[in-house]
């Protein structure tokens, strides 16, 4: 088992290897292990796809719910694992601060802290608390024997705000506040991209969406770390809705193959399983 300290340590180093850091978000402790079974080298959680597998909205799931899903994270795996921590489950600076170092003893090897309040008729934080926000973070983080890599998280164009230059302006302030990694969700052009990697020191991480240029472009452009959000849970999901529509709907049996290649992958990587 390889001990927390180890995992940060080499967390750090994938980003700054000869390529961007493909990190996938799994959403439970089965797809964590299969993530690390296909060959990725680190992982990442995701808030929303933890929240479906409680049958919630993201947004909606508790501190301490996240936290024994760290632990449980970690324990399936002997990679890094950064959590999404959303906005530190607290809007003052000490409190996010006392809940990162909560984090901090699940064992994870980072996590992130966003901007965005969860509030959605004033859903961005003041600059001037948000950097604040991010500085506690970051002392929180970084204390102790395993100082974890610090994701900060500009979410101005998740949420009705498209004003790259602002965002820009949050990531510098993130970057002086403490920050290891910068991160703004919503930029998909590969000269809004290139723009804000030129636009600071740190690594930049950036959430393929829809329209995203290729992985061989967001490389050329500097990108540091490459990670998929939700996607991943909410296209398991997707796809058990739709066979399940079909036998429901047309009383067709449709996932057999789905369903072979997912024992097979159980079987290989989980041990065997017993017939149904």
């Amino acid at each position: 088992m390889t001990s927390q300290a180890g995992k940060v340590a080499r967390f750090r180093a994938l980003h700054r290897g000869d390529g961007p850091l493909l990190m996938p978000n799994a959403w439970d402790a089965g797809s964590a292990k299969l993530l690390a079974a296909v060959g990725f080298d680190a992982i990442a959680t995701t808030s929303g796809g933890f929240a479906a597998t409680l049958g919630r909205r993201d947004g909606s799931v508790t501190r301490d719910e996240v936290l024994d899903h760290c632990r449980t994270m970690v324990g399936a795996t002997d990679l890094p694992v950064s959590a999404d921590f959303e906005h530190g489950f607290a809007d003052a600076p000490d409190a996010v601060a006392a809940s990162v170092r909560l984090a901090a003893g699940t064992g994870l090897a980072g996590l992130s802290i966003e901007d965005f309040t969860g509030r959605a008729d004033d859903p961005i934080y003041a600059l001037d608390l948000a950097a604040a926000r991010v500085e506690a973070a970051a002392e929180a983080a970084h204390a102790g024997d395993a100082p974890l890599v610090l994701t900060a998280r500009a979410e101005n164009l998740l949420h009705g705000r498209p004003d790259l230059g602002d965002t820009i302006v949050r990531l510098q302030r993130f970057q002086a506040a403490g920050a290891d990694v910068l991160f703004a969700p919503g930029i998909v052009t590969i000269a809004d991209i290139r723009r804000v990697v030129d636009s600071v020191d740190l690594a930049v991480s950036v959430l393929v969406l829809p329209g995203a240029p290729p992985l061989p472009d967001l490389a050329a452009a500097g990108v540091a770390r490459i990670s998929v959000g939700s996607s991943l849970a909410f296209s398991a999901l997707g796809a058990a809705a739709t066979f399940a529509r079909d036998l429901l709907e047309r009383g067709e049996i449709t996932y057999r193959e789905s369903a072979a290649v997912g024992r097979a992958i159980i079987t290989d990587h989980f041990g065997p399983t017993a017939p149904e």
